[in-house]
This record gives structure tokens, sequence and C-alpha cells, in this order.
């Protein structure tokens, strides 16, 4: 035999070598898809507990480990504004096995005002879907003159320095839906950072703050208590759970919105049947009326929908927030 056809039989036996393997590793992959899950799934929450975010990973979890016959195992990975848990989870495996709680602060928000964020939200996730909105309120002290918005503007006209607000911390939702109000509004408002949403909402109701934009759940025993007074939802929406309080839009601020969300992504390049399965029973998770109530207690509003509405709307929110951010110059370290 010549050296040629030598060669040339060696190089059709490594073709039909190699076409064995990548059809044997094709079936085994479909094979892996078809059992999934086969184990219990990881859901990083990139925060501490006890927060809405991670009350309302719980609930989620709950639900969707009944629905898929493996239980959904929360688990809190905090630090650097969520970035540290975020990052992890973009390094992750993308076998459906490791999913994050996606929160707009860390993924929609970071990008745009720390210098250095350690994923990228667009390439290195996929989306599963959301799951609701966390509606935000804005709370003052109840002893202000101040019943609603055009009060606010009244009580921040009266000082060069305007009025001065808690936020969660540097760059976070309230931090942003502040700085979009005082840009839209054209008040001039202050941000005072505190480490945390609830801290803020205790210096208003003890009257060392005036204001803060708080979420629902956050704001709710206050309210009830009297010792802070809700004047404006940042949503387009009432919130279910405060219906007499007006929207920025219905008070003259029109087209003001600023929604935080929470939702559940994976690793990008999890495979679509995976993806696919996940979104199939975090709808019927988010359909189902119990469900829907417990986490309207936490303010949070359910929208189930398919993940490439979900992607579109982070998309959205990318450009929103680099927009006020650059506005107010706004970047962290």
């Amino acid at each position: 035999m010549t050296s040629n056809k030598k060669f040339s039989l060696r190089r059709s036996v490594l073709m039909a070598a190699a076409s064995l393997a990548v059809a044997f590793g094709g079936v085994s992959a479909v094979h892996a898809q078809a059992d999934y899950p086969s184990k219990p799934i990881r859901l990083v929450v990139p925060f501490v507990g006890g927060g809405v975010t991670d009350a309302a990973a719980r609930i989620v979890a709950e639900r969707l480990g009944q629905r898929l016959g493996k239980a959904v195992i929360v688990e809190n990975r905090p630090g650097a504004g969520g970035n540290i848990g975020t990052a992890e989870v973009a390094r992750a495996t993308p076998d459906g096995y490791t999913l994050l709680l996606a929160y707009d602060g860390t993924l929609v928000i970071n990008p745009n005002v720390y210098t250095q964020v350690p994923f990228d939200t667009l390439k290195d996730f996929t989306s599963v879907g959301k799951i609701g909105d966390a509606l935000l309120v804005i709370l003052v002290n109840p002893k202000l003159p101040i019943h609603n918005f055009a009060d606010l503007m009244a009580e921040a006209k009266k000082t060069k320095e305007g009025i001065f607000y808690g936020t969660a911390g540097n760059g976070s939702t309230p931090h942003l839906a502040g700085t979009m109000l005082s840009l839209k509004a054209g008040i001039p408002m202050n941000p005072v950072p505190y480490k945390g949403g609830s801290a803020a909402v205790v210096d208003v109701a003890g009257g060392v703050l005036p204001m803060t934009i708080s979420s629902v759940a956050g704001a709710m025993p206050f309210v009830q208590g009297k010792q802070a007074r809700p004047i404006a939802m940042t949503s387009l929406q009432r919130a279910p759970s405060m219906p007499d309080v007006p929207t920025l839009d219905e008070q003259g601020v029109k087209g003001y919105e600023f929604n935080s969300w929470v939702g559940l992504v994976a690793p990008a390049g999890t495979p679509e049947p995976i993806i696919n399965r996940l979104n199939t029973e975090l709808q019927a998770v988010l359909n189902d009326n119990e469900t829907k109530e417990r986490l309207m207690n936490l303010g949070v509003v359910t929208t189930p929908g398919k993940p490439e509405a979900f992607t579109k709307e982070m998309e959205r929110d990318l450009q929103k927030n680099k927009e006020i951010a650059q506005a107010a110059n706004l970047k962290l370290d």
C-alpha cells in the first residue's frame, strides 16, 4: 500500500471516530437535558439574607423546587454591591444547576456606576424569566408639611441645597431613582447614602432626614404606624398594598417610571431546553394565587413572561441607567 493510501485510510478512520464521539456526545447531552433536573439546583442571591430580594428568592425557590421535583437551594453570596455573587454565577458551568437571583441594582445599575464590574450582563447570562417589579415609594417625615409631590417641590426649592433624601447606598436603586426624579422634575435633591434602605427609613421616621425612597415592604410597617408618610409611587401603577398613594406620573411628572425588579438568569450557554423548562415552571409558579399573594406582601407585583421579554427589559434599563449616571457624573470605585 502506498503512503498516500495509508494516509487516506488513517484520515478516514480518524474522521469516523470523531463523528462517533460527536454523535455519542450529542446523545449524552440530550439525555442529560431530558433528565433535568437530576439533582438539587443552587439559586445564588448576591446579598445577605433578610431583604426583599432574599425573601422573594426563597418564596420562588420553594415553589419552583416543588414543580421541578428537586430542591432549589438558596445560597447567599454577598459583597461589593452584589458583584461577587453575580460574578460567581457568570463563571459557573452552564448546565442549569446554578441560577442567579437577578436584581436591577446589580445587573443594570452596577455596570453603569462602577468603574470595573466582573461580568457582562448581556453576554455572561441567559434570561430565565422575570419574577416581578419590587415597587418603590417616596416617604417623608409626617411632621413636615409635605403631603404630595407639589409640596415636596416647594420644600426642596426653599434652599439652594434642596432636599436631602436617604438611599440604600451610593449607586443603589433609590439613588438612581432620586437622581432621575431630580433631573426630570428640575428640583434640587441630595442623596444621603446608608448601609441599607431600612436604616434610611428609620431616620426619616425619627426626623433625622426629611425623605427617602424605599421598597413598599420596607416602608409598610412605618406607614401603618404613622411614623412615615407615603406621598408618591415611582412606578406607573399604584401599589396594591397602598392603593391611595398616587404615582409621580399622576402628580404631574409625566412618564416618570423607575421600578426595582427581580428575576432569574442562568450562565450564558445554558441549553435552550433547560431554559424553556425553567421558564415554563417559573410562569406556573408566578400564576399561582398563593405565591402571588406572598410576593405582593413583599411589594413585588408578579410579571410572568418569556425569557426574551426579560432580556429586552434589561437592555432598555441598561441604556436608561447609563444616561442617568452620565448626567449625574456618577462613578464608583
